[in-house]
């Protein structure tokens, strides 16, 4: 940002939610003060550019993409919201850059994925897609062969994350045994092993499911040479990102017969919205479930995003909360019932403390309280402050070398800021 613009300007508080998010957000933004815009489905990079220039909540799930330009248009964005677990789709580097913070909801949709995983290795497991097949075309096949029980099998989890450590429990309940890989080292919840490498996995285990995160050394994660080393009659799943398959290569190890079936829930490329065509390598196949992106799409899952993200934002804006921020040092101070508080998002660098204590000391302001964490490249300071501070202080601090950002919020008085 310019030395001109790195105060959030003041001004009625606007949000915009996208794709269709849970109505318990646009309560919980408009008790707390904010006009609220919706829109049912994703907007484009040029919608957003010409939606965003007095926005100052801007949320999203998955297939809206904040780009470096929307954020360059967005002179007013103090903080974004997504209302879904990954954050690939917005660029953070720059909404850091920008001192805006970045919230998302890392484990309200965790139950409805796993959920979604277990029934889908039933269904696989049973052939419950190809005996509902032949039953509705008139077929009775009163047959036990290739169907099996979950039990005993051996299931085998790429990515042991909140997701995937709570399949891991759910899948052990049921009787199967549970190995897991991940390049991070975690610890093992009951009786599940960890690999030493993600091949080690693939020659070990029955079905194999993917619940990695959309970092980009994740791109084609899985292609011709894991599935050639998965056991004959596996199962596959994936629902975490699309561009972690290579759909051609698993095509053609289902038609061969070398897997048993697969269920995808995620895509490479996906339509914009409801009742768009959708095209993919997979469809028709009889052994594969096609699932449009519903992993974390249950009543109850959205309604706890809408509350759990929302409140998130709200805090942020008028309490400058930063716990669980994605981009952001996480930072916390209990309120007092009134006064000021500054919220100073600025490079970390050395002697910015003392910067900016003896700036506004210098203005006989006093410092009540104070709380300062670093995040790589980025720091962020909550400093409880008198009333009455003058509008000088605030230009002097927008103006210092190490600035990103810089708000005084009024404590008890809603969303309004300096």
């Amino acid at each position: 940002m310019t030395d001109g613009d790195r105060g959030h300007e003041a001004g009625p508080r606007r949000a915009l939610l996208l794709e269709n998010i849970h109505p318990d957000a646009v309560a919980v933004l408009r008790g707390a003060g904010f006009e609220v815009e919706t829109e049912r489905g994703a907007l484009s990079e040029d919608q957003l550019v010409e939606r965003l220039a007095d926005v100052s909540v801007l949320g999203i799930r998955s297939r809206t993409q904040v780009t470096r330009r929307v954020l360059e248009a967005a002179p007013r964005l103090a903080v974004l919201g997504a209302f879904c677990i990954g954050t690939n789709q917005i660029d953070l580097p720059a909404a850091t850059e920008r001192g805006v913070a970045v919230f998302n909801a890392p484990f309200s949709n965790t139950r409805s994925v796993v959920e979604l995983a277990i029934c889908e290795i039933i269904a696989l497991t049973r052939q419950l897609t190809d005996k509902n097949a032949k039953m509705h075309a008139g077929v009775w096949d009163k047959s036990a062969t290739g169907a099996h029980e979950v039990r005993g099998r051996r299931l085998g989890i790429v990515g042991y994350g909140n997701i995937g450590s709570q399949l891991s429990v759910v899948a052990e309940a049921m009787g199967m045994q549970v190995l897991f890989y991940d390049t991070a080292e975690k610890l093992a919840i009951g009786n599940a092993r960890p690999c030493g490498s993600l091949h080690e996995l693939l020659e070990s285990v029955d079905i194999v499911t993917l619940h990695v995160d959309g970092r980009p050394a994740n791109r084609q994660l899985f292609g011709e040479e894991e599935f050639a080393r998965m056991r004959p009659g596996s199962i596959f799943l994936n629902l975490s990102r699309g561009f972690v398959v290579d759909h051609e290569a698993l095509r053609r190890h289902l038609v061969s017969g070398h897997l048993a079936g697969a269920a995808i829930d995620v895509f490479p490329k996906e339509p914009a919205g409801p009742g768009e065509p959708f095209e993919s390598e997979l469809r028709g196949l009889p052994n594969v479930i096609l699932t449009p992106h519903i992993g974390g799409s249950t009543e109850e899952a959205q309604q706890d995003i809408g509350g759990f993200v929302a409140g998130k934002l709200v805090r942020y804006l008028t309490e400058g909360t930063t716990t669980l921020s994605v981009n952001l040092p996480g930072l916390s101070l209990p309120a007092p019932d009134s006064g000021c508080r500054l919220l100073y998002v600025h490079r970390n660098v050395p002697g910015v403390l003392g910067q900016v204590n003896s700036l506004i000391g210098s203005f006989g302001v006093n410092i009540d309280g104070e709380v300062l964490g670093t995040k790589g490249e980025i720091g962020y300071l909550i400093a409880d402050i008198s009333c009455g501070w003058p509008d000088e202080l605030l230009e002097q601090l927008a103006h210092l070398d190490c600035t990103v950002a810089v708000r005084v919020v009024t404590l008890g008085s809603g969303p309004a800021d300096s």
